[in-house]
């Protein structure tokens, strides 16, 4: 009934300024070959400028310009001639339904007047251009984040027509797309684009869509400056404490305690640029908290080291006290057997053996001791075995060791990292 009812075709009937004798009766609100053939809709765009990408919210701005063609038999008129018209004739005709999928927010450009045009051909066909900014999602993986590359899609639809009105085809395949060469961005590099047709299945039926994928992969070199080999140094840096000798305290705790507040700056300030994304256990993120475990490592490294110092130190003292006591004890036992060899003449040889009598060596069965003490006795030689297992003998060793096996592993894991994040 569209287009027959009496009421309609009053309404929607119009006749272009200039073409009266070519648009007597022209009804806008039916398509091209209204009831017969399908209306081919072809589109190319100019991709000017992409403003921003954010990852927060993950979208992209673009500012494109849009070039869409279509045929209407209806205005046909004799000639080789192109006429550019005023764009607010297009009230007066049929424009199709095309808006950009996924967009947040579009508006289109209007200074000084409105950016559009309307170029009408003597084959019937119509050139309608506009310049739109508009804000489109993109969702991103940011798993390999800085060393990530990004898909995104800007895609038209026809919003009303299905396939069976309307067909929507790219003007000249990627050559419809200009201007992509020449982006420019911040972060980015554009890698590869696409021209693709493709269908939107909706429970209304299935609709015509064009899309213009395009890959854009992430400059890492600014995050290396900035993140990475900052946080190397910092890893270096608490390696420095190593060459310095247990008894400096001060020095050794100063460096542990600047490298651990410095790393955790630096991994607050990374995050801090992605601060709506912490869902994301991102690359950069792996790499400075492997960077934070070697520096507190480092820092730990020390504690034991001057712990076990100051143990071993600590049980010498009550050893050379004890010395000090059997050395005069001996001296005046010396002195008493002279005196005691001068008065009786007696000349007799005086063995001394001493005798030591270890914790570690009672057989707590043969004592004469009740049950509860037994099970005492052997778990205090049970533990005092545990404890000798983890006791370090020379704590010098610690820092000698560290100097080998902290830069081994760190490059070790180094290697493993950005061979995963590059070629994974």
């Amino acid at each position: 009934s569209l287009g027959h009812g009496s009421s309609l075709h009053g309404r929607g009937t119009t006749s272009l300024p200039g073409f009266e004798n070519l648009t007597m009766g022209y009804n806008k609100y039916l398509r091209p070959y209204f009831g017969g053939m399908l209306a081919p809709h072809k589109g190319a765009s100019k991709i000017s400028l992409i403003s921003s990408i954010s990852e927060s919210d993950m979208d992209f701005t673009a500012t494109i310009s849009l070039r869409q063609r279509w045929t209407d038999p209806r205005l046909v008129f004799h000639g080789n001639k192109s006429f550019t018209l005023d764009a607010r004739l297009l009230e007066l005709l049929w424009v199709p339904d095309t808006y950009i999928v996924e967009s947040k927010r579009s508006f289109l450009h209007g200074v000084t007047v409105g950016n559009r045009l309307l170029r009408l051909f003597s084959n019937g066909t119509v050139l309608y251009a506009s310049r739109i900014t508009t804000t489109v999602a993109c969702n991103m993986d940011l798993s390999k984040y800085p060393m990530d590359t990004q898909t995104c899609r800007l895609q038209l639809e026809s919003w009303g027509y299905d396939e069976s009105d309307v067909t929507f085809t790219w003007l000249r395949g990627n050559g419809s797309v200009r201007g992509m060469e020449r982006l420019r961005l911040s972060q980015y590099r554009l890698e590869r684009y696409h021209a693709l047709v493709s269908r939107s299945q909706q429970e209304t039926g299935s609709y015509p869509r064009l899309i213009l994928q395009f890959e854009l992969r992430r400059n890492v070199l600014y995050f290396i400056l900035e993140t990475y080999v900052p946080s190397t140094l910092l890893v270096m840096l608490s390696w420095v404490s190593f060459w310095i000798t247990l008894d400096s305290v001060p020095a050794r705790t100063c460096i542990g305690v600047t490298t651990v507040l410095s790393m955790t700056t630096l991994m607050i300030g990374s995050r801090s640029s992605l601060s709506k994304t912490n869902c994301f256990i991102k690359a950069i993120d792996v790499y400075l908290g492997i960077c934070f475990s070697f520096i507190f490592g480092a820092f730990v490294e020390y504690a034991v080291a001057h712990y076990s110092s100051s143990q071993k130190c600590a049980a010498k003292v009550p050893e050379e006290g004890s010395a000090n006591e059997l050395t005069e004890e001996m001296e005046e036992v010396k002195i008493t057997n002279i005196l005691n060899n001068s008065i009786t003449s007696c000349k007799q040889k005086i063995s001394f053996t001493s005798i030591e009598i270890s914790s570690d060596n009672v057989n707590c069965s043969d004592l004469t001791m009740k049950s509860h003490e037994k099970i005492k006795c052997v778990l205090r030689n049970k533990m005092h075995r545990i404890i000798g297992y983890f006791t370090i003998q020379n704590p010098g060793n610690v820092d000698h060791y560290s100097k080998l096996l902290f830069p081994l592993f760190f490059m070790v894991i180094n290697v493993f990292y950005w061979a995963y994040y590059l070629y994974f």
